[in-house]
């Protein structure tokens, strides 16, 4: 076989083996609540409170042990876990009202990990407390790169209910 009989067998390969389908993309349930901790269910350890389905959910899935936040409030620890940025270098520092429905809105362009993942081909969505923006913000969830959300824009809101 000389070299051009080579390299057209191996292109023609690489091309049936693009043509073959792939398999699909794993779900994602991603579970972010205030004031959980590290050691705070079965799954990490702790022995006292029972998880037993969030230890289903992590024995079968992926575990994130290095996604945490150093921000000592809400706002900012979920903007830090929502863009992957340093709480240094995080827009929302702390739960300062900008207006009635919402804190500090996270700006237009801003990466999140809901954006991220429709641009995967992944449908969105969200339910519990945002307090990143409220409606017609930038950082509205639904501008953020949720398709759905069902909850408090304003943590004010979720705290009396």
């Amino acid at each position: 076989m000389n070299r051009r009989e080579f390299l057209s067998t191996a292109a023609a390969g690489a091309l049936l083996r693009a043509d073959q389908p792939t398999d699909p993309p794993p779900n994602i349930v991603f579970i972010l609540a205030d004031d959980l901790g590290y050691g705070d269910i079965g799954c990490f350890g702790q022995e006292k409170i029972r998880t037993q389905n969030l230890d289903k959910l992590a024995a079968s899935g992926m575990r994130f042990t290095h996604h945490y936040s150093g921000s000592p409030v809400c706002a900012p620890s979920r903007c830090v876990l929502m863009t992957g940025l340093h709480s240094g270098h995080a827009w929302v520092r702390n739960n300062r009202e900008v207006q009635p429905e919402g804190q500090e809105p996270l700006p237009t362009g801003t990466v999140t990990l809901p954006g991220l993942l429709r641009k995967r081909g992944y449908a969105t969505g969200g339910f519990g407390k945002w307090g990143l923006g409220g409606p017609g913000t930038s950082g509205d969830p639904l501008a953020q790169g949720l398709d759905r959300f069902f909850g408090y824009n304003c943590q004010r809101h979720a705290h009396n209910h």
